[in-house]
This record gives structure tokens, sequence and C-alpha cells, in this order.
């Protein structure tokens, strides 16, 4: 049994390491995105955008999160608002909205706001999409949820990306800005430590990484040639099955330049697992032997592990150094690269916690979602549970 559990040990020390350098190559991805350049649109190549946000509930910072596609520095912009029911408080601030940017901004997009209780699947953010493109006017389609703020300029950059792509899509990458809320910090610390990095690793080495719902821009053609949003009603994973649809097509998912932001909300623990545990298991369901893989991302529980299992040694102890040092010093280039907030002594509570969340998915198949239950199978469909 003892020679059993020091093996243990060595493996899992052995992973942690190889988790120390994952998160090297990690901060060179991200140095190495954020020294990208894009190539500016030629005069005249500005088509008109319809922007589609599809809502429910009154979210956190929702206002001011709508507001900032609104006010793009971009020539021709609708924003069509939906929602499925109209006692949805939504309704009120996407009015109220409409209401402000009539008075005060005349160069402001134009808006419409879609009430429709028509449901075509499980996926009810889905189902909204559907009803809402009898609304949608022009051919350059963007869609991003309302949990997201965009740039001033982030039409400007989408859009020749788009049209570069040539009848591909466009999905951009987002960080976490936490309300007030310590679970809500540790949220953001996921997305921006882990999320964002491990994109930007397998794009270098070549993966397909889909699309995400900060953003998803394509041209009325290649959704019509996917087949709609109908063919995604049922999908818990409708983003990156999206992006597998178009790239089937034998057309480019190009992942932008710009980086937008996402409203973190949750303020408490069980709060912040449900969330979690949905994204966990939506990945599990796209890509379970890669996901189970991503364990040796999580260095700092993989040595506590390997020194509860086969006790503290020098070796041992030096790893956890190790691994305490690259998660630190990983999370605070990552803040400084793009301006977050620095709480680089969340990373190893983070990485803690996220191994958890890794173990936790392959456990069950219920998620969490809007307040709604449901059941997926292997193949990422939803059920509702009854």
């Amino acid at each position: 049994m003892t020679m059993l559990l020091d093996g243990l040990a060595v493996l899992l020390l052995m992973a942690s390491l190889v988790g120390s350098v994952y998160a090297g190559l990690a901060l060179w991805a991200v140095r190495r995105f954020a020294a990208a350049q894009f190539e500016p649109l030629e005069a005249g190549a500005r088509p008109p955008v319809t922007i589609l946000k599809p809502l429910h509930g009154a979210e956190p910072r929702l206002a001011g999160n709508l507001r900032t596609f609104c006010i793009q520095a971009y020539p021709e912009v609708q924003v069509v608002f939906g929602v499925r029911r109209g006692d949805d408080p939504a309704v009120t601030i996407a009015q109220d909205l409409q209401n402000e940017i009539e008075r005060r901004d005349r160069d402001a997009a134009s808006t419409a706001l879609v009430v429709d209780p028509r449901i075509h699947g499980a996926n009810g953010k889905v189902s909204n999409l559907i009803n809402m493109m009898e609304a949608a006017r022009h051919d350059v389609l963007v869609i991003a949820d309302s949990d997201m703020a965009a740039p001033r300029d982030y039409l400007e950059i989408i859009v020749p990306e788009l049209l570069a792509t040539r009848g591909g899509a466009v999905t951009c990458l987002y960080v976490g800005q936490p309300i007030d809320s310590p679970w809500a910090r540790l949220g953001a610390q996921f997305i921006n430590h882990e999320f964002l990095p491990s994109v930007l690793v397998a794009r270098m080495v070549g993966a397909d990484t889909g699309c995400f719902g900060a953003t998803i821009a394509l041209e009325r053609a290649t959704l019509a040639k996917i087949g709609g949003f109908a063919r995604f009603k049922d999908l818990l994973a409708d983003d990156h099955a999206i992006g597998a649809a178009v790239r089937a097509l034998g057309r480019p998912v190009k992942l932008s330049k710009i980086i937008v932001t996402t409203t973190v909300a949750e303020r408490d623990l069980k709060s912040l697992i449900d969330h979690e545990l949905r994204w966990a298991r939506t990945i599990r369901s796209i890509a379970p032997i890669g996901y189970a893989g991503s364990a040796v991302t999580h260095p700092v529980p993989l040595a506590l592990l390997g020194i509860l299992f086969g006790g503290a040694t020098i070796g041992s102890v030096g790893i956890l150094t190790i691994a305490l040092a690259a998660r630190i010093l990983v999370s605070s280039a990552i803040d400084r690269t793009f301006g977050l907030g620095p709480r680089p002594w969340l990373a190893p509570l983070r990485d803690v916690l996220s191994l958890g969340i890794l173990v936790a998915s392959f456990c069950g198949a219920r998620i969490v979602w809007r307040d709604h239950s449901f059941q997926v199978d292997e193949t990422g469909r939803l059920t509702h549970e009854r």
C-alpha cells in the first residue's frame, strides 16, 4: 500500500511540474496575442450590422452593458433585444435604454425589442434568437451575450475581421469584471487566468476552439448554410456548435483581436459552483478526454495531493513552491497585460477550486441554467428535468 501511495505521489508531483511549465506557455501565448495587429477597414467598407441581444432577467449592470453596443463608433448599427415574456424585468431595462438613446444620442444605433414566447427547443437563448431574427434587418449579424460590454471600436475591429474570412465567422475572448463579492472575484479569476490563456494556448498549437458566446459574427448567408439557429435549439454548447458548423463548410473561425468584458455576478458559493459546473459540463460534453487531461494545468492542488500521499520532502515542497510561484506570477502578468485588477493571492485558491470543479463535472449530468434544471447527454443535448 505504501508503495502504491508513493507511486501516486510521484505521478501527482510530476503532473504539477507539467502544470507549471504550462503556466509559462500560457504566458507566452497571452503576450503573443497582445502583440498581434489587425487590419483596419478600407474606406467605404462598412456594411450595416445587426447586433442580436437575447435577454433574460435583470442582470447586474445590464443597462450599462447593453448601452456599450448601442453607442458603437460605426455608421449603421441595429441592436435587437429579445425576451420571451412581457413581464421579464429586462423589458423595462431595454425600453428605458431605447428611450434614453432617442432623447440623448441621435448617432446611436437603431433598436428593436422583440417579445415572443415561442419555444423552439430546450435551449432558451437559441429559441430567443430564432424569434429575434424576424426583426433583424442587416446581412452582417453579431450575437453577443447579455452580460458582455464592448469598447467603442468593437465593430470597427470585428467587421473587417469578418469580411476577411469570406463567409466564415469571428469570435472573441472576454475578461471577467466582478461585482463586489468574493465569490464573483473567484469567478473572474477563472475567466481571466484559466479560460483566456487556455484558449490562446489551444489556438497557438492549432486546436479548434469553436466560438464563444461573448461574440459570434457571421453573415446571414453563412447562418442559412449551417441550418440557421434552429439547428442548435437543443444544444447546451450552441456557440461552440455554431463555430464547428462554420468550419464544416470549409470556412475559418477567426479569433478577434478585440476583447470584451463580462460581468461576473455570483454572490454566494452555490451560485458560483452552479455556474462553473455548467461551464465544466459544457466543455466535458464537447471534449471529454481533453478536458480530463486539462487537470495537469492546475499545479497547486496536484502538488498538495502529492504531498498528502507521499509526505513533505524537500523535493515535494520545492515542487509546490514552483507551482505557487508559477500561478501567482502568470496571474499577475495577465492582469498587467489586460489592465485587470491585480489579485494574484487568489490564484492558488482558484487553482484548487478549479480542479474540484473539473472532477465534479464527471460525477453527474445535471446543470442549472437561468433558474432551470437540465440533464446533458453525452452529445451535449439538453432535456428539461421534470
